[in-house]
């Protein structure tokens, strides 16, 4: 919650402070387990003097309008001024609001901000009606400049703005003055609290790595809980403990997810044998003994933590061994997946078929791909992961070992999740692929058919999440199966009852969700939205990694010289050509034919159109797009000197029909690259 609060004050605070008319040059924001704190610098002294003028009725109005228009202004009748106008004398009011001295103010914005603080999480306590995230101890309100500091008058349910503050809790519990913020942090730091959650994390991780790399150790990475140890202590006093030799047998996910989740430890390294052996973790306070007391108490709970871990690692060996990974599945017939999807069990069934179907389209397997299925979400049921969900599928790779399945059965396991979001890693292995789509495509299929898709920002079943998955497993491992072909099968299992001619509409609109997926992904990465739709609108647009191929290759054309100008003048030439056959009534689609030709630029363009189609066809069919537009590009230069010199509506009606169906040739061999018509500008 600290991150978010400390965004919050500066907003509210800043915000407010600017619509009662001051202004400031900076503000910052901090934050610890016991204090929330903003600076705010170069704040004016006071706001200005604000003049407006309002507009009333004719000055010979009714009373009633006169005397409404007093009461919006708060004026008296002898305050209004009559100025003259075109429709006569009109009655003006001019309100004059005085500046308000800044103490003021910020009085009045800091109390607002207090009681309206919008904390995930809030409690009232005692007898007073604020509610805060925990109980509201002190406020501390100063402005100060070279004359001074001086106290903000306020007083919030009982407590009294002051300059004065604590320090650490423990180390330097005393109240202490303070004259400005430099001093405030200042005499902080000598009270044992490190004010900056940035500090403290660079103070945290030093410490940690310089203790490790003593021993010969590494720490393990981890942001998320670097974060929450800095927003737990403010000063950070780092101790390095051992892990007992009892527990080093166990899966490094395993010790590294239970120090974390329970105690908010770092997992340590051994290099030399790749085993988690130590662990950090961050004391609050500096201590005589220099922390053994602490790193005693602490390796007391972790034992005890480690020893239901180890049970339960010991306890699925034996279900494994006795009953095997299909064993330890059975449970799953009693899980409920979705009310209207069925179990678990009915879910692996399904993704069981669909993984055998899809593995010759990813060069698996199809018996290994329907086995890793049938096994890969059995760990669900196993005590390890009902204790850390987070390991789901990491338990059933080291499950599938003890079981003594194939690596390629093991490996899927952990691996049909991924990827779980954009920056997650993408299985390579065919028959984790297979599996990874299988497990998708029946989790969008299926809630495509009960009709529960996302709506706005609403995704509870992370379906955004699930597309973007089989995006990039697709073009990940340059996969040539298309979506449809892929979807039919999951469709069918799904929507047994009804006839096929019922599902057009249903798998239209999930590859219409897939391809809406696809331009999020690809406009990250550069690629324009109309660039993709231009693609989408030739055939064969479920084949994900022959679109992107061609939306890469359009992309790249459009950003020449020659792209650009071959744009324009296909641009020219289809308007020209819509509004012919929007007059005529008819399609000028008959080819034109190069005897009627008068020009040197009319010939020119006859066999630039006939070059271009004969280089175009070949590297299309050889999905080559970049060859089909440079083959498109080479169209540039004839366009251009065919409308510079030649008018295409002749008042000759067979050189005019003649050189419309030259535009529809123009049309036609683009066509074939791009549907152009959506390029904008």
């Amino acid at each position: 919650m600290q991150a978010r609060a400390r965004e919050d004050l500066k907003k509210l605070v800043t915000d407010g402070l600017v619509e009662a008319g001051l202004t400031y040059a900076s503000a910052g924001a901090f934050s610890t387990p016991r204090r929330l704190v903003l600076s705010v610098e170069g704040l004016s002294a006071e706001s200005p003097t604000l003049r407006e003028e309002r507009k009333g009725p004719k000055a010979d109005a009714p009373a009633a309008a006169i005397e409404g228009f007093l009461r919006s202004t708060g004026l008296t009748r002898d305050r209004l001024q009559t100025r003259e106008d075109k429709k006569g004398a009109v009655l003006f009011a001019v309100v004059e609001k005085p500046g308000r001295p800044a103490p003021e103010i910020v009085a009045e914005v800091l109390e607002r901000t207090i009681r309206t603080f919008p904390w995930p999480k809030s409690m009232r306590w005692g007898t007073g009606s604020l509610r805060w995230v925990r109980p509201l101890q002190s406020i501390l309100c100063l402005l100060s400049d070279e004359g001074g500091a001086e106290v903000v008058p306020m007083t919030l349910d009982g407590l009294t703005a002051g300059n004065s503050t604590e320090g650490h809790r423990f180390m330097a519990p005393a109240r202490f003055a303070v004259s400005g913020f430099e001093d405030y942090r200042a005499k902080l730091a000598r009270a044992f609290v490190m004010l900056d959650a940035s500090e403290r994390e660079q103070a945290i991780w030093h410490e940690a790595t310089t203790q490790a790399f003593a021993q010969g150790l590494e720490v393990v990475p981890d942001a998320a809980l670097l974060s929450e140890v800095a927003g737990l202590v403010e000063w950070p006093v780092v101790l390095m403990g051992a892990i007992g030799e009892d527990f080093l047998g166990l899966p490094p996910e395993v010790l590294q997810t239970s120090m974390r989740e329970h105690q908010k430890f770092f997992s340590v390294t051994n290099p030399a044998t790749g085993r988690i052996e130590k662990f950090v973790t961050v004391a609050n306070r500096e201590t005589a003994d220099h922390g053994e007391t602490i790193l005693k108490g602490n390796g007391k709970v972790l034992s005890a933590r480690l020893s239901d871990a180890r049970f339960f690692w010991e306890n699925d060996l034996r279900t494994v061994k006795t009953a095997g990974l299909e064993g330890m599945a059975e449970g799953l017939k009693q899980v409920t997946f979705h009310n209207r999807l069925g179990s678990q069990a009915d879910r692996i069934a399904r993704i069981e078929a669909l993984a055998r179907e899809i593995a010759p389209l990813v060069g698996a397997s199809p018996d290994l791909s329907a086995e890793a299925a049938r096994v890969a979400k059995a760990d669900l049921q196993s005590a390890m992961v009902g204790e850390f969900p987070e390991l789901q599928g990491t338990m059933g790779s080291y499950y599938a070992r003890a079981a003594g399945l194939p690596e390629a059965v093991a490996q899927a396991c952990k691996a049909h999740y991924q990827p779980l979001g954009p920056s997650d890693a993408v299985p390579t292995d065919p028959v984790s692929v297979a599996v990874a789509l299988a497990d998708k495509i029946d989790t969008l299929t299926g809630f495509w058919a009960i009709d529960e898709k996302p709506t706005g920002s609403k995704d509870p079943f992370a379906l955004r999440r699930a597309a973007l998955g089989v995006i990039r497993l697709l073009l990940t491992n340059n996969s040539r199966a298309g979506l449809m072909g892929i979807m039919l099968p999951a469709m069918n299992r799904h929507l047994k009852p009804l006839d096929t001619s019922d599902f057009t509409p249903y798998e239209r609109d999930l590859l219409a969700f897939f391809h809406d997926r696809l331009k999020v992904h690809l406009r990250e990465q550069g690629i324009r939205h109309d660039v993709i739709d231009a693609c989408l609108a030739m055939p064969g647009n479920d084949d994900l990694t022959l679109l992107v191929k061609r939306a890469e290759a359009l992309s790249a054309f459009l950003k020449t010289d020659d792209g650009t100008n071959l744009l324009q003048g296909f641009k020219r030439a289809n308007n020209i050509l819509t509004q012919a056959e929007a007059k005529d009534g008819v399609e000028y689609s008959f080819g034109a034919d190069p005897k009627f030709a008068e020009t040197d630029a009319e010939r020119a363009l006859f066999a630039a159109l006939e070059t271009a189609e004969a280089a175009i066809g070949p590297a299309l069919q050889a999905e080559d797009f970049a060859a089909a537009m440079s083959a498109m590009a080479a169209l540039r230069a004839p366009i251009d000197a065919f409308f510079e010199t030649v008018q295409v509506n002749a008042d000759n009606a067979v050189l005019r029909r003649n050189r419309l169906n030259m535009l529809h040739s123009i049309r036609a061999t683009c066509a074939r690259v791009a549907d152009l018509t959506r390029i904008e500008g």
